[in-house]
């Protein structure tokens, strides 16, 4: 199949990108693929959402009923010790005055919609595992098979990939993506730039009594029960019909190898501030992403021949705003405008204006304050205040990103973690959450998880580290059993993930690829 453009991915970024190609010439064909079994089946989010590129987009968007219902009314920010909790003044830059609450799993599928009346092709349940590659330029994306059983085998439901080629393809899968870290070797774009470093959010939505419900209030925490050289906080979100999004991000830079995020969110749930919200309560999704903190160091060249990297795959997360939905959005605006009139040259202007525009300037402003976290919370509070308030963001130095997977201290010198027993009230054992997950998977395709090396998970991960990925894996893929000959093995539970793409990230060797599995596989968010 033949386009004139390839998108892969129907998240904000991709989606955005396709409706301004469409306004800007309603000739085009534009093809967007989706690896989800509908559009913002894998979308997940806090999100609070800042509308200024919805605003350039779709200016008449209240008009279009968009699914932003919920205004923010307030913001809370809270500093946690064991028992007691303490109000902060909300950072500048945390303000939501103006902002909505939403699902992004809806805003994407009323995106999506948009797309679709302009005339845009989208192909939800097909995902994107390979690349066209035509004289060393990208020529389109070919999808994966589907039917095929464990040891690679067709089966009666066998349907062959397609290859559909395009005069420009973009990339728009997301933090993380996997056609996108190709990109990254085949042209060397991160040559240039920092290392990317991330962290993990993991989210809960519940239902809660109406008397507990405060429409529109944003709170955010640090502290406990982080120490103070862990970087990370939650957020809760009250939006409608009495739910309540709760969540806990921890940055993926973490050293102790004990540390396990979701009994790190579990335990959070249960300070005297945070629990009366629960009670009483009905948790009804669950589920965790990686996002991009890396900022302004960490954004890679951005253009190739035959196509463009928008969104997260790039990296434009504002930390200090803990938003990024807007950025993406933008992201994709201007490589649509970028990429016309079309040409089989690359695109060499689309980096340069990104970083001229305001999505530009604001990660340029923010681009110290994640760094400094590597101070500990208090000196990185410290210097985020000082750099807000007194440089505005323009400070004569940047710092520099570390690799996430480099931080890892050796189990031997780290300190065990004990947590409490879940309560299956307020905190919950991680295979019953995962089951809120809505996982749909063929009982028999083959493992997307591939290990570069069979060894390295004993011999290096286990001996060194005491297998760290059982316990930073957000949905119990990875579990070292014992064989009979008692010599330890990692099992690969493939049929849990829920494509957070913690593994791909954090794996001390670097030795876990996570790859597309057939489309439609994975989670199923609905309103994440």
């Amino acid at each position: 199949m033949e386009f004139d453009i390839i998108i892969v991915g129907a998240g904000p970024a991709g989606l955005a990108a396709a409706i301004r190609l469409a306004q800007l010439n309603n000739q085009l064909s534009i093809c967007v693929l989706e690896k989800g079994a509908e559009i913002g089946a894998h979308s997940l989010s806090g999100a609070v959402l800042e509308t200024r590129a919805l605003d350039e987009l779709i200016p008449d968007w209240q008009q279009k009923k968009a699914p932003l219902e919920t205004m923010v009314t307030g913001d809370t920010f809270l500093f946690l010790t064991e028992k007691k909790s303490f109000p902060l003044p909300t950072p500048r830059p945390m303000k939501n005055k103006g902002n909505y609450i939403i699902s992004l799993g809806k805003f994407c599928r009323w995106l999506g919609k948009q797309a679709e009346n302009l005339g845009v092709h989208i192909f939800p349940g097909f995902a994107a595992t390979d690349i066209i590659y035509e004289d060393h330029r990208v020529g389109g994306i070919i999808t994966g098979e589907k039917g095929i059983d464990k040891y690679g085998q067709p089966t009666e439901q066998y349907q062959p990939g397609m290859r559909l080629t395009a005069k420009q393809t973009i990339f728009s899968e997301g933090c993380r993506g996997s056609l996108t870290q190709m990109l990254f070797e085949k042209f060397q774009l991160r040559q240039a730039c920092g290392p990317q470093t991330y962290a993990l959010g993991i989210k809960e939505l519940w239902e809660i009594p109406a008397e507990k419900h405060q429409s529109g209030l944003v709170m955010h925490s640090v502290g406990w029960p982080l120490d103070n050289q862990t970087y990370g906080g939650s957020f809760i979100y009250h939006f409608e019909k009495n739910k309540m999004a709760i969540g806990f991000v921890i940055g993926l830079d973490y050293p102790n190898p004990y540390l396990n995020p979701y009994e790190e969110f579990q335990r959070f749930k249960t300070h005297p501030a945070i629990r009366p919200f629960l009670e009483n309560g009905k948790r009804l999704t669950y589920g965790a992403r990686a996002l991009n903190e890396g900022g302004w160091q960490a954004i890679p060249h951005l253009s190739f021949p035959g196509g463009v990297i928008v969104g997260c795959g790039a990296g434009f997360l504002n930390v200090p705003k803990i938003k990024g939905i807007h950025t993406a959005m933008k992201s994709g605006m201007i490589a649509a405008e970028n990429l016309l009139p079309l040409s089989p040259r690359e695109c060499p202007t689309y980096s340069e204006k990104l970083k001229k525009s305001w999505v530009g300037l604001e990660l340029y402003t923010a681009r110290n304050i994640r760094p400094a976290m590597q101070w500990g919370l208090w000196k990185g509070l410290a210097y985020a205040a000082i750099d807000t308030y007194l440089f505005r963001g323009h400070a004569p130095w940047t710092f520099s990103n570390l690799a996430d997977h480099t931080q890892l201290q050796l189990a031997a010198n780290s300190k065990k973690i004990t947590y409490p027993k879940h309560d299956h009230k307020i905190t919950f054992d991680l295979m019953s959450s995962v089951f809120l997950s809505n996982i749909q998977y063929a009982e028999n395709q083959p493992c997307h998880l591939l290990l570069k090396n069979n060894i390295t998970p004993r011999e290096v991960n286990l001996k060194l580290f005491d297998s760290p990925e059982q316990r930073y894996c957000p949905a119990g893929v990875y579990e070292i059993i014992y064989e009979e000959n008692n010599q330890p093995k990692l099992q690969i539970n493939a049929a849990n993930c829920i494509h957070c793409k913690a593994c791909d990230i954090k794996d001390p060797s670097q030795n876990i690829k996570w790859t597309a599995p057939a489309g439609g596989s994975g989670p199923q968010y609905g309103e994440m």
